[in-house]
Order: C-alpha cells, then sequence, then structure tokens
C-alpha cells in the first residue's frame, strides 16, 4: 500500500473493523454539525451542492469523537510511518448533493467552468492570495486520509486524483523552492509555474476516480493533484449526500520536510 502511495500518488485501503465503527460514530456527530446554521451559512456552497465543512468534526488531537475510540486502521499507519505521529486536527467534514456543482455568487464562471470540467484540481496548501489569487505555499499538509462516512454508488461525486501527478509537481517544487531559503517559501509566488505544470500533468497524467465505502480508507500524496467530480446522473447516495471525513495534518515549520520527505 505504501508502495502505491509513494509510486501512483494514492493508495486505498481495504475495510476494517475499527475504521467503520469510526466512521459510523463520526457520520452522527457530522449530523449534528452539518445542521448548525452557523456551519450552514459559512460552508454550503455551489448553489447548495456542497458543504465544504473545514475544521466542521469536533474531534480531538487523535481523531476520537464522542463515542468512538481514535481513528486507527493501516491507512494511518502507513502515514505515521512515513511522516511521523502528527496531531490530527479538527476533520474536514466533505459533503455533496445531487447536482454537484452549481453556479453560486461567490464564484467566478471562470472558476466555475474550471470546477466542472476539470474538477477544480489543486494541490493543497497552494492557497490564492490577494486580489489577483496568487498562488502561494501557505499550508504543509504531510497527506490526506479520507474516511468515507456514507455508503454511495459510482458517480456520487468522488475524489478523483491525476496518477503520477506527484512526480511531476515535486519536480516543480524542486525547481521552484529548492534553492530559497525554506522561510522564504510562503512568499514566493508560484501561479505561472504550477499553472504551466498543472496543464502538463492534464496531458500526460490519468485521471482516476476513487469511490470506496465506509471501513475503507484512502491515503493522497500531498503533491498530488487531485480533485472532486461532478455528481453523474443517475449517482446514489442516501439523503445525507456523499459523505467524507478528511484530514490534513501539518508538517512543523522550520526545516525542509514538506519538499523533501517521500
Amino acid at each position: 500500500m505504501v508502495e502505491a502511495l509513494l509510486q501512483n500518488g494514492w493508495s486505498r485501503f481495504p475495510a476494517e473493523r475499527a475504521v467503520a465503527e469510526w466512521a459510523a460514530a463520526a457520520r452522527v456527530i457530522a449530523q449534528d454539525a452539518m445542521r448548525d446554521p452557523a456551519e450552514q451559512a459559512r460552508w454550503l456552497r455551489c448553489g447548495g451542492t456542497w458543504f465544504v465543512g473545514v475544521d466542521t468534526l469536533p474531534n480531538g488531537p487523535d481523531g476520537a469523537v464522542a463515542q468512538s475510540g481514535p481513528v486507527q486502521g493501516r491507512a494511518l499507519e502507513a502515514a505515521r510511518g512515513l511522516y511521523g505521529d502528527l496531531a490530527l486536527h479538527r476533520g474536514q467534514v466533505s459533503v455533496t448533493y445531487p447536482g454537484y456543482p452549481r453556479p453560486s455568487q461567490d464564484e467566478s464562471e471562470a472558476a466555475f467552468r474550471y470546477r466542472r470540467n476539470r474538477d477544480s484540481a489543486h494541490v493543497d496548501g497552494l492557497l490564492a492570495v490577494g486580489a489577483e489569487r496568487r498562488r502561494m505555499l501557505k499550508e504543509r499538509h504531510a497527506y490526506i486520509l479520507g474516511l468515507p462516512l456514507t455508503e454511495t454508488g459510482p458517480g456520487a461525486s468522488p475524489m478523483v486524483v491525476w496518477e503520477g501527478s506527484h512526480h511531476i509537481m515535486r519536480d516543480m517544487f524542486a525547481k521552484a523552492l529548492a534553492q530559497r531559503p525554506e522561510a522564504d517559501w510562503a512568499d514566493i509566488d508560484l501561479t505561472e509555474i504550477y499553472q504551466a505544470t498543472r496543464r502538463q500533468v492534464f496531458e500526460t497524467c490519468t485521471r482516476v476516480e476513487i469511490v470506496a465505502s465506509p471501513g475503507e480508507a484512502y491515503l493522497v500524496h500531498r503533491f498530488a493533484l487531485h480533485g472532486v467530480a461532478p455528481w453523474a446522473e443517475g449517482a446514489s447516495a442516501p439523503p445525507e449526500g456523499r459523505m467524507i471525513a478528511y484530514f490534513r495534518p501539518e508538517l512543523p515549520s522550520g526545516n525542509r520536510d514538506w519538499l523533501e520527505l517521500p
């Protein structure tokens, strides 16, 4: 599984009882949080078809929520073997509904087209800064751990990954950052080189949809280009939608680990 992550940029792990039990408990807690009007006002986007849900899950640093133990399983063990025993932040609860994505006032027409046609593909941690939305490295995630909370069929807005894109993106980041002091990385404008590399990925890498059920888990490499597919006609999901909990713990600053670790 670790070999697949490092070679392909992602890896799916078979269902485990402990992961399924955690997902069942987290689903109940996540639904309560999603009903909170403040959370809805903050996170419901794309014409009501996507609940972004960053930091929505009220878990502890070990991932535990009420009536559950900590997050366990081979996926997390693999991540810790590569990147250390990092504390888990409050989990993201990403939920999509039939019709995703729809246009919304907080997104330009160009951004909506990119979301619809290219799955809003991105590398985590490169944030759009300022009025001109320049791409800069503001967050240094170690990995992405996806834990499905609801059972859905193919086409229900799965995460998509461009296989092998992490190799291409790593080369790009090394070219842009390796000769610069680590303390300067967050202020370097990566917009043009990132966009050019992203186009290269679209032309050369295979787009893969990751469909998984509660009890399963998947890891995505921190450099992998990834996004969310539009909801396909006829896709099946429960009334609460396609719900996935994500953990993206950050590596400590003050070193070059983000660029140099596997």
